[in-house]
């Protein structure tokens, strides 16, 4: 299992959320999921209203800024697994934009693999 470092948190961090966000939808529209399910599963683990999410869609905040905004979901403990080689229940504290980061993409990644919107929202 890949261990998170301080280069790799700092690197995540400064990435736009707009350039990457595009990524996102791709991958769930080819497995023909939507953008309001994509945006539904963003908003519920991020706390965020609708237009505060476009405004990172269409801006240039970094995701340090779209993570450090968020209210993070109180059970999002729960949600678990490996996402791209990194255990995220085993990511430290110190690196909880990037453990944040990989619950959504583990629920994007849920998203995509066709599972029920209920299911993903624990």
């Amino acid at each position: 299992m890949a261990e998170v470092t301080a280069k790799k948190n700092e690197q995540l961090v400064q990435l736009i959320f707009s350039a990457i966000y595009p990524n996102y939808l791709n991958r769930i529209e080819k497995k023909g999921r939507t953008k309001e399910e994509l945006d539904q599963v963003i908003l519920w683990l991020t706390g965020y209203k609708k237009e505060e999410l476009e405004s990172f869609i269409n801006g240039q905040q970094t995701f340090g800024d779209f993570f450090n905004g968020a209210k993070i979901y109180d059970n999002a403990s729960l949600i678990k697994g490996v996402i791209c080689g990194y255990r995220i229940e085993e990511t430290p504290e110190d690196f909880s934009i990037y453990r944040d980061c990989r619950r959504m993409e583990k629920l994007i990644d849920e998203l995509a693999k066709g599972r029920t919107i209920e299911k993903i929202l624990r």
